[in-house]
């Protein structure tokens, strides 16, 4: 991964980001901060369980389907392929910081805010501006309220 120092393109954007909702948005209650950190990692981890198999069944299914999808034109395809090439990357990012998470470390942080830029990145490239704004708003939010906690 990319270093998040002050001089690199995703140091400024965390930068950026942190005076927006680190700074200038009403800050969260302590024990609500106190309470994301000390069961976020648990429901990440249970959300992750969760959706294995229902991600193995529709990728079973939607591999059969994706080539009826480029046939249809479009588009549908190359949105299929794009949604799942983008989940499995927020996945994979979500689960390499899981174990950081439950030990409070600032990379693990980094892992988290990553699977976010690419969550929006994907709401952009799939013209999901609804999930851009409401998906993104939140999770940045949350992430900026808690970064302190995070060593």
């Amino acid at each position: 991964m990319a270093a998040t120092g002050a001089n690199s393109p995703l140091g400024q954007i965390e930068t950026v980001l942190n005076s927006y909702f680190g700074q200038k948005a009403p800050k969260l209650p302590t024990n609500i901060q106190n309470i994301i950190v000390t069961y976020g990692p648990w429901l990440i981890l249970v959300m992750l369980v969760i959706s294995v198999p229902g991600l193995l069944t529709a990728f079973g299914r939607g591999s059969s389907i994706a080539p009826v999808g480029y046939m249809v034109g479009g588009g549908v395809g190359t949105y299929y392929t794009l949604s799942w090439i983008f989940l499995a990357v927020i996945l994979v990012l979500e689960a390499l910081a899981l174990p950081g998470l439950f030990k409070k470390k600032k990379s693990a942080w980094n892992l988290l805010f990553y699977a976010s830029l690419v969550s929006t990145i994907q709401s952009v490239v799939l013209m999901n501006f609804i999930g851009l704004i409401i998906g993104s708003l939140i999770s940045f939010y949350i992430l900026f309220q808690i970064r302190h906690h995070y060593k």
